[in-house]
């Protein structure tokens, strides 16, 4: 897992310092390493770590992997967005039916995934951003 998202642990304490974005799942973009990268080795390095977590089955395209936030996009691995466009809402706490069994499934996913992740952090630091990006959703979606 060495050097996989070198350029992250390069910059921490820069990343650690941003103000939050949140979307619409409740992921904080401005730490999320596909969001943030800035170069294409930077994507390349990111596509290597999602495979290497187990979040994709192999290293895809930084076409695939960069992300410019929820709203450029139809669909998302949560289906979170085409039900806030189902509900006319723009956040999950807005819609009646919060929390809702989509949110609950997406809260045992993300559980799972953080086990896999925190399991591939040998950095502490990393882990801690890593953390804030994808793994306080819950508190995320009451903001």
């Amino acid at each position: 897992m060495e050097n996989l998202m070198e350029w992250y642990k390069e910059r921490i304490e820069e990343i650690s310092m941003k103000s939050p974005v949140y979307s619409c799942c409740g992921d904080d973009c401005a730490v999320c390493p596909r969001f943030i990268a800035e170069t294409e080795e930077e994507l390349e390095q990111t596509a290597r770590f999602w495979h290497e977590v187990g979040w994709r089955d192999h290293v895809v395209s930084n076409d695939e992997i960069r992300c410019k936030g929820c709203g450029t996009r139809d669909t998302c691995a949560f289906m979170i967005l085409p039900c806030l466009k189902e509900h006319a809402v723009s956040k999950c706490r807005e819609c009646n039916d919060y929390p809702c069994e989509r949110i609950e499934d997406m809260l045992r996913r993300s559980a799972i995934k953080e086990k896999e992740c925190r399991k591939c952090c040998t950095d502490e630091a990393e882990w801690q951003l890593l953390k804030r990006a994808f793994y306080e959703k819950e508190k995320n979606l009451k903001r």
